[in-house]
C-alpha cells in the first residue's frame, strides 16, 4: 500500500493506481481514505457509473447515507445496472433497509 501511495503522490490522476488503492483502503477499514480516493475519481472521470457506484459505497461505509444515495443515483443515471451485485454488496449493508435503496433497485431492474 505504501508503494501505491507514493505513486499516487507523483501521479494523482492515474486511474489504475487510484482504483487499486481505494479498494485496498476499503479492505483494511480505512474508509475515509477510500472515500477521498473515490471523490478524486469522480472529478477525473465524472461520466463513469462505476466510479459513482464506488463513491456511493464509500459514503455508505462512512455512515453518510444521503450522500450514498445521491452518488448511487448518479451511478444509475449514468447506466449502472448490476442489479445482482447491488443486492449483495457488503459495502451497502448500512443502507439496504432504507426505502431509497429499493427505489434504486426499481430504476435498475429491466
Amino acid at each position: 500500500m505504501n508503494f501505491l501511495e507514493q505513486v499516487r503522490r507523483r501521479c494523482p490522476a492515474y486511474r489504475p493506481v487510484n482504483e487499486v488503492l481505494g479498494d485496498l483502503y476499503t479492505k483494511v477499514g480505512r474508509f475515509e481514505d477510500g472515500l477521498n480516493v473515490d471523490l478524486s475519481l469522480t472529478r477525473t472521470h465524472p461520466d463513469d457509473p462505476y466510479v459513482w457506484y464506488n463513491l456511493g459505497c464509500s459514503y455508505s461505509l462512512t455512515g453518510r447515507k444521503d450522500d450514498a444515495f445521491a452518488a448511487l443515483g448518479r451511478a444509475v443515471d449514468l447506466g449502472y445496472a448490476d442489479f445482482e451485485w447491488f443486492m449483495k454488496d457488503d459495502n451497502l449493508t448500512s443502507i439496504r433497509g432504507d426505502m431509497r435503496f429499493f427505489k434504486l433497485l426499481l430504476r435498475m431492474k429491466p
